[in-house]
């Protein structure tokens, strides 16, 4: 796969995940959130049901979704901690309650599918 072919796989992944998680009573509030040294977070939501502020993982595969649930990895679980730190720190929102989640998606010539994981790490 070229890197101009995941690019566009990555952002259709999003395009996806943005409008399930508003079909399921999300706000979004930014999405490819970036910090300087640490990267980038894929979306930053919030959960209207429980009022808890979601730092979302995207991954996306065109083989399974266990193969895109498995991308989310130790060091890239580390990562994400140090970013959501980050906004936190930076909105002045270090008090308010919130989790990581992580949406799975396999996308090929069959179809769609989506994994939603809730509290993934």
């Amino acid at each position: 796969m070229t890197t101009n072919t995941r690019h566009k796989l990555g952002k259709e992944s999003e395009n996806i995940a943005c409008d399930f998680l508003k079909q399921k009573n999300f706000s979004i509030l930014n999405q490819n959130w970036h910090s300087g040294k640490y990267g980038e977070i894929d979306i930053i939501a919030k959960d209207d049901k429980t009022n808890d502020l979601v730092f979302i993982e995207v991954k996306s595969r065109n083989t399974s979704i266990n193969d895109a649930k498995e991308l989310v990895t130790k060091k890239k679980q580390q990562q994400l901690n140090k970013l959501a730190k980050s906004y936190l720190f930076l909105k002045g929102l270090e008090d308010c309650a919130c989790r990581f989640d992580v949406i799975a998606i396999k996308i090929n010539e069959k179809g769609k599918a989506l994994e939603h994981i809730r509290n993934a790490f």
